[in-house]
Protein backbone atom coordinates (compact mmCIF):
# COMPACT_ATOMS: atom_id res chain seq x y z
CA UNK A 1 0.00 0.00 0.00
CA UNK A 2 1.09 3.54 -0.30
CA UNK A 3 0.17 6.90 1.02
CA UNK A 4 1.74 10.39 2.05
CA UNK A 5 2.79 8.73 5.42
CA UNK A 6 3.90 5.11 4.86
CA UNK A 7 4.73 3.24 1.59
CA UNK A 8 4.36 -0.04 1.79
CA UNK A 9 4.47 -3.50 0.02
CA UNK A 10 5.26 -6.76 -0.91
CA UNK A 11 8.30 -8.19 -3.32
CA UNK A 12 7.59 -11.42 -5.12
CA UNK A 13 10.27 -14.10 -5.02
CA UNK A 14 11.69 -15.83 -7.94
CA UNK A 15 10.70 -19.50 -8.72
CA UNK A 16 13.79 -20.87 -7.39
CA UNK A 17 13.04 -19.59 -3.69
CA UNK A 18 9.51 -19.90 -3.88
CA UNK A 19 9.68 -22.99 -1.25
CA UNK A 20 11.86 -21.14 0.92
CA UNK A 21 10.48 -17.40 1.41
CA UNK A 22 6.83 -16.52 0.88
CA UNK A 23 7.46 -13.35 0.23
CA UNK A 24 9.68 -9.94 1.34
CA UNK A 25 7.93 -7.04 2.94
CA UNK A 26 8.94 -3.15 2.97
CA UNK A 27 7.81 -0.06 4.94
CA UNK A 28 9.33 3.51 4.54
CA UNK A 29 8.38 5.89 7.21
CA UNK A 30 7.74 9.55 4.76
CA UNK A 31 5.89 11.01 7.42
CA UNK A 32 7.56 13.81 10.60
CA UNK A 33 6.25 11.45 13.21
CA UNK A 34 6.20 7.71 14.42
CA UNK A 35 3.74 5.65 12.47
CA UNK A 36 2.67 2.50 14.87
CA UNK A 37 1.07 -0.59 12.76
CA UNK A 38 -0.16 -4.24 13.74
CA UNK A 39 0.93 -7.37 11.84
CA UNK A 40 -1.52 -10.40 11.65
CA UNK A 41 0.15 -13.24 12.83
CA UNK A 42 1.47 -15.60 9.56
CA UNK A 43 2.84 -18.83 11.34
CA UNK A 44 6.28 -17.62 9.25
CA UNK A 45 9.35 -16.82 11.05
CA UNK A 46 10.39 -13.45 9.99
CA UNK A 47 13.98 -11.70 9.78
CA UNK A 48 13.48 -7.88 9.76
CA UNK A 49 16.21 -5.55 8.49
CA UNK A 50 16.34 -1.94 9.91
CA UNK A 51 17.70 0.95 7.96
CA UNK A 52 17.91 4.74 8.95
CA UNK A 53 16.11 5.26 12.58
CA UNK A 54 15.54 2.85 14.89
CA UNK A 55 12.61 0.62 14.55
CA UNK A 56 10.51 -0.72 18.05
CA UNK A 57 9.13 -4.20 18.33
CA UNK A 58 6.27 -3.86 20.84
CA UNK A 59 6.46 -7.53 22.78
CA UNK A 60 3.34 -8.95 24.78
CA UNK A 61 4.24 -8.05 28.15
CA UNK A 62 3.70 -4.01 27.02
CA UNK A 63 7.37 -3.52 26.86
CA UNK A 64 9.34 -2.38 23.50
CA UNK A 65 12.57 -3.59 22.11
CA UNK A 66 14.77 -0.99 19.96
CA UNK A 67 15.86 -2.53 16.93
CA UNK A 68 19.10 -1.22 15.29
CA UNK A 69 19.90 -3.47 12.51
CA UNK A 70 18.02 -6.84 11.74
CA UNK A 71 16.05 -9.03 14.16
CA UNK A 72 14.54 -12.44 14.02
CA UNK A 73 10.61 -13.42 14.83
CA UNK A 74 8.42 -16.01 14.81
CA UNK A 75 7.23 -18.01 14.51
CA UNK A 76 4.85 -15.30 14.54
CA UNK A 77 1.15 -17.10 16.03
CA UNK A 78 -0.30 -13.69 17.44
CA UNK A 79 -0.44 -10.22 16.51
CA UNK A 80 2.10 -7.68 17.51
CA UNK A 81 2.59 -3.85 17.10
CA UNK A 82 5.55 -1.71 15.88
CA UNK A 83 6.25 1.27 15.19
CA UNK A 84 8.58 3.37 12.86
CA UNK A 85 10.21 6.71 13.19
CA UNK A 86 10.38 9.25 10.73
CA UNK A 87 12.92 8.21 8.33
CA UNK A 88 12.93 4.65 9.40
CA UNK A 89 12.59 1.62 6.75
CA UNK A 90 12.19 -1.82 7.26
CA UNK A 91 12.62 -5.08 5.01
CA UNK A 92 11.33 -8.34 6.19
CA UNK A 93 11.86 -11.67 4.59
CA UNK A 94 9.04 -14.19 5.57
CA UNK A 95 10.54 -17.76 5.75
CA UNK A 96 7.83 -20.44 4.30
CA UNK A 97 7.47 -23.75 6.22
CA UNK A 98 10.26 -25.58 7.20
CA UNK A 99 12.64 -22.92 4.94
CA UNK A 100 13.81 -21.55 9.18
CA UNK A 101 14.82 -25.24 10.32
CA UNK A 102 16.68 -25.65 6.99
CA UNK A 103 18.65 -22.60 7.60
CA UNK A 104 19.33 -22.14 11.10
CA UNK A 105 17.96 -25.37 12.65
CA UNK A 106 14.78 -25.86 15.13
CA UNK A 107 12.03 -23.63 13.96
CA UNK A 108 10.66 -22.40 17.52
CA UNK A 109 14.25 -21.31 18.22
CA UNK A 110 12.22 -17.79 19.06
CA UNK A 111 9.11 -18.71 19.96
CA UNK A 112 7.09 -15.56 19.09
CA UNK A 113 10.34 -13.83 20.99
CA UNK A 114 13.12 -11.01 19.05
CA UNK A 115 16.19 -12.92 18.45
CA UNK A 116 19.30 -11.18 17.33
CA UNK A 117 20.16 -12.24 14.07
CA UNK A 118 24.09 -12.58 14.45
CA UNK A 119 23.11 -15.53 17.49
CA UNK A 120 21.92 -17.74 14.37
CA UNK A 121 25.01 -18.46 13.36
CA UNK A 122 29.07 -18.61 14.84
CA UNK A 123 30.13 -15.91 12.75
CA UNK A 124 28.57 -12.26 12.81
CA UNK A 125 27.36 -12.62 8.76
CA UNK A 126 24.13 -10.77 9.24
CA UNK A 127 25.95 -7.43 10.23
CA UNK A 128 28.15 -8.02 6.95
CA UNK A 129 24.63 -8.42 5.13
CA UNK A 130 23.23 -5.55 6.87
CA UNK A 131 25.91 -3.52 5.67
CA UNK A 132 25.91 -4.57 2.35
CA UNK A 133 22.06 -3.91 2.37
CA UNK A 134 22.43 -0.39 3.89
CA UNK A 135 23.98 0.69 0.74
CA UNK A 136 21.55 -0.61 -1.94
CA UNK A 137 18.34 1.86 -2.01
CA UNK A 138 15.93 -0.26 -4.41
CA UNK A 139 14.48 -2.85 -2.36
CA UNK A 140 14.08 -5.08 -5.15
CA UNK A 141 17.98 -5.34 -5.71
CA UNK A 142 18.34 -5.96 -1.97
CA UNK A 143 16.19 -8.67 -1.78
CA UNK A 144 18.04 -10.33 -4.66
CA UNK A 145 21.40 -9.28 -2.54
CA UNK A 146 19.56 -11.46 0.36
CA UNK A 147 18.75 -14.54 -1.81
CA UNK A 148 22.24 -14.46 -3.20
CA UNK A 149 23.60 -14.25 0.45
CA UNK A 150 21.54 -17.46 1.31
CA UNK A 151 22.01 -20.22 -1.10
CA UNK A 152 25.05 -21.59 0.66
CA UNK A 153 23.18 -22.10 4.26
CA UNK A 154 20.09 -24.22 3.15
CA UNK A 155 20.07 -27.80 3.78
CA UNK A 156 17.48 -30.14 1.64
CA UNK A 157 14.14 -30.84 2.98
CA UNK A 158 13.69 -33.49 5.26
CA UNK A 159 10.93 -36.00 2.88
CA UNK A 160 8.96 -36.51 5.84
CA UNK A 161 8.40 -32.85 6.54
CA UNK A 162 7.98 -32.71 2.79
CA UNK A 163 4.62 -35.01 3.00
CA UNK A 164 3.38 -33.03 6.45
CA UNK A 165 3.60 -29.78 4.28
CA UNK A 166 1.64 -31.41 1.58
CA UNK A 167 -0.77 -32.60 3.87
CA UNK A 168 -1.44 -29.42 6.28
CA UNK A 169 -3.78 -28.11 4.09
CA UNK A 170 -5.40 -31.17 2.69
CA UNK A 171 -6.17 -33.87 4.94
CA UNK A 172 -8.53 -34.06 8.10
CA UNK A 173 -5.73 -35.83 10.10
CA UNK A 174 -2.00 -35.58 8.57
CA UNK A 175 -0.14 -36.49 11.71
CA UNK A 176 -1.92 -39.89 11.96
CA UNK A 177 -1.67 -40.46 7.96
CA UNK A 178 1.79 -39.74 7.78
CA UNK A 179 2.98 -42.38 10.75
CA UNK A 180 0.91 -44.64 9.13
CA UNK A 181 2.76 -44.46 5.74
CA UNK A 182 6.13 -44.40 7.07
CA UNK A 183 4.91 -46.86 9.82
CA UNK A 184 6.12 -44.35 12.83
CA UNK A 185 4.71 -43.57 16.32
CA UNK A 186 2.16 -40.31 15.72
CA UNK A 187 4.29 -39.01 18.84
CA UNK A 188 7.60 -39.35 16.44
CA UNK A 189 6.09 -37.47 13.54
CA UNK A 190 4.25 -34.78 16.12
CA UNK A 191 7.42 -34.21 16.88
CA UNK A 192 9.01 -34.38 13.87
CA UNK A 193 6.25 -31.04 12.53
CA UNK A 194 7.17 -29.15 15.58
CA UNK A 195 11.03 -29.70 15.24
CA UNK A 196 11.18 -28.68 11.58
CA UNK A 197 7.86 -26.43 11.51
CA UNK A 198 7.52 -24.79 14.72
CA UNK A 199 4.11 -25.37 15.48
CA UNK A 200 1.93 -28.61 15.93
CA UNK A 201 -0.14 -29.86 12.84
CA UNK A 202 -3.26 -29.08 15.56
CA UNK A 203 -1.87 -25.32 16.07
CA UNK A 204 -1.65 -24.89 12.08
CA UNK A 205 -5.43 -26.12 11.37
CA UNK A 206 -6.75 -23.74 13.98
CA UNK A 207 -4.87 -21.03 12.53
CA UNK A 208 -5.70 -21.94 8.31
CA UNK A 209 -9.46 -21.91 9.89
CA UNK A 210 -8.55 -18.12 11.63
CA UNK A 211 -6.94 -16.84 8.35
CA UNK A 212 -9.79 -17.97 5.73
CA UNK A 213 -12.54 -15.91 8.03
CA UNK A 214 -10.05 -13.27 7.79
CA UNK A 215 -9.90 -13.43 4.15
CA UNK A 216 -13.68 -13.91 3.55
CA UNK A 217 -14.10 -10.68 6.02
CA UNK A 218 -11.69 -8.68 3.84
CA UNK A 219 -14.39 -9.05 0.92
CA UNK A 220 -17.03 -8.23 2.59
CA UNK A 221 -15.53 -5.36 4.76
CA UNK A 222 -17.87 -1.97 5.24
CA UNK A 223 -21.45 -4.01 5.05
CA UNK A 224 -20.59 -6.89 7.49
CA UNK A 225 -24.64 -7.79 8.77
CA UNK A 226 -25.80 -10.68 10.97
CA UNK A 227 -26.34 -12.66 7.76
CA UNK A 228 -22.23 -12.36 6.62
CA UNK A 229 -20.86 -13.25 10.19
CA UNK A 230 -23.42 -16.74 9.74
CA UNK A 231 -21.34 -17.26 6.55
CA UNK A 232 -18.17 -17.18 7.97
CA UNK A 233 -19.35 -19.46 10.49
CA UNK A 234 -20.41 -21.95 8.39
CA UNK A 235 -17.77 -21.37 5.68
CA UNK A 236 -14.85 -21.72 7.90
CA UNK A 237 -16.18 -24.42 10.56
CA UNK A 238 -16.34 -22.85 13.68
CA UNK A 239 -19.32 -24.18 15.73
CA UNK A 240 -20.93 -20.83 16.55
CA UNK A 241 -20.11 -17.10 16.95
CA UNK A 242 -18.78 -17.38 20.13
CA UNK A 243 -15.45 -19.77 18.50
CA UNK A 244 -15.03 -17.13 15.93
CA UNK A 245 -14.80 -14.33 18.24
CA UNK A 246 -12.48 -16.47 20.28
CA UNK A 247 -10.24 -17.68 17.54
CA UNK A 248 -9.97 -13.64 17.09
CA UNK A 249 -8.98 -12.59 20.54
CA UNK A 250 -6.59 -15.41 20.85
CA UNK A 251 -4.75 -14.25 17.66
CA UNK A 252 -5.11 -10.30 17.66
CA UNK A 253 -6.62 -9.97 20.24
CA UNK A 254 -9.91 -7.89 18.97
CA UNK A 255 -13.39 -8.64 18.38
CA UNK A 256 -14.38 -9.39 14.14
CA UNK A 257 -16.69 -6.18 13.64
CA UNK A 258 -13.28 -4.47 15.64
CA UNK A 259 -10.90 -5.49 13.42
CA UNK A 260 -12.81 -4.65 10.28
CA UNK A 261 -13.01 -1.73 11.51
CA UNK A 262 -9.32 -1.05 12.19
CA UNK A 263 -8.06 -2.75 8.96
CA UNK A 264 -6.28 -0.13 7.38
CA UNK A 265 -4.04 0.14 10.44
CA UNK A 266 -3.17 -3.71 10.42
CA UNK A 267 -0.48 -5.27 7.84
CA UNK A 268 -2.07 -8.79 6.48
CA UNK A 269 0.09 -12.06 6.06
CA UNK A 270 -2.53 -12.30 3.13
CA UNK A 271 -1.50 -9.24 0.91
Amino acid sequence: MGNEKILSGRIAVPEEFQEVFSHFYFAENNSEGTITQTLLPSYQTIMIFIFGEKALIHTQNDASLEVEKSIVLGPVKKAFDYSLPAGSKILAANFKDDAFYRFFGPAAISENLPVDSDSLLDENCFTALWNRLAGIEDQVRQVECILEFCRPYLRNRNPVVQQLIELNTTAYSPIKEVAGDKNQTERAIQLTHKKHLGYSAKEIMRFQRFLKAVQIMQTIAGRASKEDWFEIIEQCGYYDQSQLINDFKHYINLSPSRYLKLQCSICSPLE
